[in-house]
């Protein structure tokens, strides 16, 4: 039986970077994997592929909508080959998953393949095809991840009534994609069908989408996509989703509770993911459970059991991969006796749509509910030269200060690249800048950076000059 100072169950970016991390502090390693490639959802069915096609889709509504405003002319008719665009995504994931697998040798960490479950709480047994293996670990690390949540009352069929791993392989663009929940995922995959010329209706349960996220940043968001044509339907609780050869019919009702019925030709389930720990045989180890199906932890990510830590989606907190990465790291340096630590208020948030949507810190309501005074500065991205030069007019980043010390609280942006620009803003509030540190900081002329600056100024006096 082989023993490892450091075992980690599951292989996404939480699981292999707490890996990484822990053979650079000269722990010896394994990460067991449950599917054939590394790096869990993130890397095989969540972002990296979602992104590749929401670049592609983009590339394409470029060709149609902008070319010509460019000065590029294309002639004859512009198409659409799903199939190459399917094929490019899988190159992207499999050229990334290779990547992980090369990091693992790198570190000399010991890659098994199957399901790992506790068969006591320093021994687990790994299961392939029938058979078992025992390996031995003074500590262990849960990184099990996520999978896509639904409600009770549908059937997912995983051809027409589907989830976002369905989503990222369809064979077809659909005639009228329904989605059920108007948060990161269900926007950003409405939004690469729309391109490709599906009509797509967004199903949401609260008033509003991207609801955890700043209000300003929901309201821009959902006028840009209606532009583009995607319908919205906020306040409405669906109820049944039914499949009748290749129609869905998805019945609600509104606010009004008034009875809506939408007719398509997929529905894709989009209502959050949910902690997944099947067959991890958490029992046997004696690991303690929430209500939620989360694994219960300290602050220092260590649950009940001393020698077994949970990081990731499967612990309380954000469902983000970077915020994994940094649960990762936090646990693998605590096991090798460092004192990290994570700020949890500084993880940024992103929705990859385009314009994409960034935030970090407290959001205007959370400000208010929690009664603390603020400033706010606001400024429009059309009033960048680099947004005219670009096309790129739409969004606006809004900075939130303390009203005595101007001490930054919260940044939140919509626009072009502000996934990329979002890294200022948390850079920024890890030091505990003033707005009046970022106005004061030069930003190169002409970016999208310098919304930055501006927003800052205007939280500073109102001295915003390009506005």
């Amino acid at each position: 039986m082989s023993t490892y100072d450091v075992a980690v169950i599951g292989s996404g970016p939480g699981g292999y970077v707490a890996a990484i991390r822990c053979a650079q502090l000269g722990l010896k390693t394994a990460i067991i994997e449950k599917y054939s490639t590394l790096g869990g959802t993130c890397l095989n069915v969540g972002c990296i592929p979602s992104k590749a096609l929401l670049d592609s889709s983009h590339h394409y509504h470029d060709a149609v909508a902008h070319f010509e405003d460019h000065g590029i002319d294309i002639p004859g008719e512009i198409k659409i080959n799903l199939d190459k665009m399917m094929e490019r995504k899988a190159a992207v994931v499999s050229q990334t998953c290779d990547g992980v697998k090369f990091l693992m040798d790198k570190n000399k960490i010991d890659v098994y393949e199957g399901l790992g479950s506790f068969k006591d709480k320093t021994h687990i047994n790994i299961d392939k095809d029938g058979e078992t293996q025992t390996i031995e670990a003074k500590k262990t690390i849960i990184a099990t991840g996520s999978k896509p949540a639904n409600l009770p009352f549908i059937e997912l069929d995983k051809e027409r009534v589907i989830t976002s791993t369905e989503a990222l392989k369809l064979k077809e663009i659909p005639k009228h994609m329904i989605v059920i929940g108007g948060g990161v995922i269900g926007l950003e995959l409405g939004q690469v069908y729309r391109r490709l010329g599906a009509e797509v209706t967004v199903v949401e349960f609260m008033d509003r989408i991207i609801p955890t996220m700043d209000s300003a940043l929901a309201k821009e968001l959902q006028k840009v996509l209606k532009k583009q044509g995607v319908k919205f339907l906020t306040s409405t609780k669906v109820k049944s989703v039914e499949r009748n050869g290749d129609e869905i019919t998805v019945k609600a009702d509104d606010k009004k509770d008034k009875e809506v019925e939408l007719k398509g030709d997929y529905c894709l389930v989009s209502v959050g993911r949910r902690p997944y720990t099947d067959g991890l045989n958490a029992d046997a180890a004696g690991i303690q459970m929430d209500e939620k199906g989360r694994v219960q932890v300290n602050d220092h990510l260590q649950t009940n059991v001393e020698n077994i830590y949970a990081i990731g989606d499967v612990v309380r907190g954000a469902m983000l991969a970077h915020k994994a990465e940094e649960e990762g790291v936090f646990v693998a340096e605590t096991i090798a006796g460092q004192k990290p630590h994570v700020n949890y208020n500084l993880i940024p948030g992103v929705v990859y749509t385009w314009p994409e949507v960034a935030a970090v810190g407290k959001t205007e309501e959370q400000l208010k509910e929690e009664g603390v005074k603020f400033k706010e500065g606001k400024f429009p991205m059309r009033a960048l030269g680099r947004s005219r030069a670009s096309g790129d007019l739409d969004g606006f980043v809004k900075i939130l200060a303390d009203e005595k010390t101007d001490e930054v609280l919260g940044i939140h942006m919509i626009g072009a690249r502000t996934a990329d620009l979002i890294a200022e803003a948390v850079t920024a509030m890890e030091y505990r800048a003033s707005a009046e540190d970022i106005a004061r900081m030069s930003h190169a002329h002409p970016t999208f950076a310098e919304a930055v600056k501006e927003a800052a100024l205007a939280a500073t006096e109102n001295r915003a000059i390009h506005v």
